[in-house]
């Protein structure tokens, strides 16, 4: 039976510790739900609890245990209406024939794995809040990685198109249950943290990224397009949304310097 009573929604948002994970607590904090964040760092997590009134869990989230424990800390703790998946990260820029095994196999666990994880373990709980209020909701942050490769990012561009597989496999499998799927997959965004990971903790190499491109895309930007997905209304399924700053028109077009209207011939 649906609650037609006003509900406070409950969302568990996964890297939760920086960068778009902590915005995006943020932003659902600031329309009124009920956010419990998930990360690895506890630190962190608390400075953001004290931040926003937010709940918060350290966990590994490719630790199946640590998996299976956050499902029955949050099944005792409430209702679950949205899982919001943002946790994963690349690590280097090698070529394939050079890929480190190690690199690779964090980046299909980190993005993968604990993305099927939380799918198993916490959609029985998305259920019951789907069935006593109307609808839940998944989403997932993948990158616009998982939709085009590039010299470099063949590690990160596997386990981005797997985990945007997932994504799609699991709305044609949720069919007919009123739990929405979504997934949100961003080109550049500059974070504290993302690139700075990527290359190894080379603060000049990661800020030679993004020199030169005028307003790349933050995180708040992508918790601003999260929560809006999450708001609308319940029978509206935003399927993929690929955002990109301005200055990137595609994967490999990427303006340097200022953005400015062509002159009139």
């Amino acid at each position: 039976m649906v609650n037609t009573q006003a509900v406070t929604r409950r969302a568990v948002v996964t890297g939760a510790s920086s960068g778009i994970g902590a915005a995006t607590v943020r932003a659902l904090r600031a329309q009124g739900w009920d956010v419990v964040g998930v990360a690895r760092r506890a630190d962190r997590l608390q400075a953001l609890a004290d931040e926003t009134g937010a709940t918060t869990i350290a966990a590994d989230l490719t630790d199946p245990d640590a998996v299976a424990a956050l499902a029955e800390e949050l099944e005792a703790t409430g209702a679950v209406h949205a899982l919001v998946h943002v946790a994963g990260g690349a690590r280097g820029t090698d070529r394939v024939e050079n890929g480190r095994l190690d690199d690779w196999r964090w980046m299909y666990e980190a993005n993968v794995l604990s993305a099927q994880m939380l799918v198993a373990s916490l959609l029985p709980l998305l259920r019951r809040a789907a069935s006593s209020d109307g609808h839940a909701d998944t989403l997932f942050v993948t990158s616009t990685a998982a939709q085009v490769a590039y010299p470099g990012g063949s590690g990160y561009n596997a386990a981005k198109a797997a985990e945007s597989m997932l994504v799609k496999v699991l709305r044609q499998e949720l069919n007919g249950e009123p739990i929405r799927v979504v997934e949100i997959a961003p080109g550049m965004v500059h974070t504290e943290e993302f690139t700075l990971k990527r290359l190894g903790g080379d603060v000049q190499a990661a800020e030679s990224v993004y020199a030169g491109v005028e307003a790349p895309l933050v995180a708040d930007d992508v918790a601003d397009v999260i929560a809006y997905a999450l708001g609308s209304p319940g029978h509206v399924n935003l399927d993929l949304i690929t955002m990109r700053p301005v200055a990137q028109s595609a994967q490999h077009l990427l303006a340097r310097g200022p953005l400015r209207v062509q002159p009139e011939v």
